[in-house]
């Protein structure tokens, strides 16, 4: 696969595990950053707090959890779209809500897509593997977001 980092923002450890499992079966080698609050994914992406000095980051995609502690995931991808060296980062929010609103206000502060966690593992394994897959090797990037 290519060399991009996929920034993985979640609080669970059960689920963390269960999708670096997933994106190991499907053979993404990636470089996986995780991150499990959504202050250290502010910091991680500006290059501030624990990752002061770094600069901007710009991993190939970032699964973000939409309930996390301390900035949830909207305010994450608000913040993102916000700013002009991040607002074309592509995003995924990966979450287990089911919630209209939840899915409404993600869309419209500029997710690239709404995945539900599924409860089954298989299907859960599967979606994860999918969507390694795609945003590593079939998603086409302007070369200065690479």
């Amino acid at each position: 696969m290519q060399n991009g980092t996929i920034l993985l923002v979640e609080d669970s450890p059960d689920d963390e595990a269960l999708i670096l499992r997933a994106l190991h079966k499907a053979n993404v080698t990636n470089k996986i950053d995780i991150v499990r609050d959504g202050a250290e994914a502010l910091d991680y992406i500006f290059g501030t707090g624990a990752y002061e000095g770094r600069g901007v980051t710009h991993p190939t995609v970032t699964l973000l959890d939409l309930k996390l502690p301390k900035v949830d995931g909207l305010e994450v991808l608000k913040r993102l779209r916000e700013d002009a060296r991040t607002k074309q980062h592509p995003v995924v929010m990966l979450t287990s809500s089911n919630e209209q609103e939840d899915m409404i206000r993600s869309y419209s502060l500029g997710v690239n897509s709404y995945v539900r966690k599924p409860i089954e593992f298989g299907q859960f394994t599967q979606t994860v593997a999918e969507l390694g897959l795609y945003w590593l090797l079939l998603n086409q990037v302007p070369a200065h977001m690479r």
